[in-house]
């Protein structure tokens, strides 16, 4: 049996060639640093996870009231209104809960940052890792509100790993540019939340992005969770017909924001431990 593969090699530029081999060397790091916080989010709370399927169902019932009780605006096809915004909730509720986990990992672990080697890409994709246990905890809670509702899921349904991903490289791509800012700029710890804040109400969480005029639909589907949220309606709805235009400027709005949240990150790794 041979050791070759856990040697370590010091030599000038060496981290840089091997960087991405190093993400899966260091794999289990990632394992452990996802588990970690998994365990933290909830150590010492009264009902734990519970957590994931309260602030949901709260926000899902506060957004009914108003957008359907007062403002009597319009559901998606035969779907209660319920249901559409907790649809919507499930790719907005893991979109922000990865900005504000990630944001702020770097920081979280500056004892590890200053003292050892790996990947630094590793922290903030477990956080992002660890918001999607939330999604998957919500998710269920949806499975029971269409038993209770006795609304059955389209046959669109089995398309919605694909907008699972999207939403994953939309907040990661995005979590990335805002951690490596984040420790530079220590004011974006601040400005993050009124960032996600900001995002649930200009997104078409509450309502469906079909009240929104024509003429603004395009500038509006910039903001890539439009798309994204749209997708999940779809899917999980099915009585809409497939956002193609909001779906195809997200994609290209998260594409961009990848390219460019890993760019950057990158470029600004080197100099972490010095601004930590």
């Amino acid at each position: 049996m041979t050791h070759k593969e856990f040697d370590i090699l010091i030599e000038p530029g060496r981290s840089e060639k091997n960087y991405w081999r190093d993400l899966w060397r260091y794999k289990e790091l990632f394992y452990i640093l996802s588990w970690r916080d998994i365990k933290i989010r909830y150590k010492q709370t009264v009902i734990g996870a519970a957590w994931s399927v309260i602030r949901p169902l709260l926000t899902m019932i506060v957004f009914t009231i108003i957008f359907s009780r007062v403002a009597k605006l319009p559901t998606e096809g035969t779907a209660p209104y319920a249901i559409m915004v907790f649809a919507g909730l499930l790719p907005w509720q893991f979109f922000s809960t990865s900005l504000s986990e990630a944001s702020n990992s770097l920081i979280g672990n500056t004892n590890l940052i200053t003292k050892v080697y790996f990947p630094r890409l590793i922290i903030p994709a477990s956080s992002v890792i660890t918001s999607f246990v939330d999604f998957a905890i919500s998710f269920g809670l949806l499975l029971v509100m269409m038993v209770g509702y006795q609304f059955a899921p389209s046959l669109q349904i089995i398309f919605l790993p694909l907008f699972i991903i999207i939403a994953f490289a939309s907040s990661f791509g995005i979590s990335l540019f805002l951690t490596a800012l984040n420790v530079k700029y220590r004011d974006f710890k601040y400005i993050i939340p009124f960032i996600v804040q900001f995002g649930l109400y200009i997104s078409p969480v509450g309502f469906s992005s079909n009240v929104v005029p024509e003429k603004w639909k395009l500038l509006y589907a910039v903001n890539p969770m439009v798309g994204i949220i749209d997708g999940f309606r779809w899917s999980i709805i099915g009585e809409t017909s497939f956002p193609a235009l909001t779906l195809s400027i997200s994609i290209i709005v998260t594409s961009l924001f990848l390219f460019l949240g890993v760019g950057y990150f990158r470029k600004t790794e080197k100099s972490f431990a010095d601004n930590i």
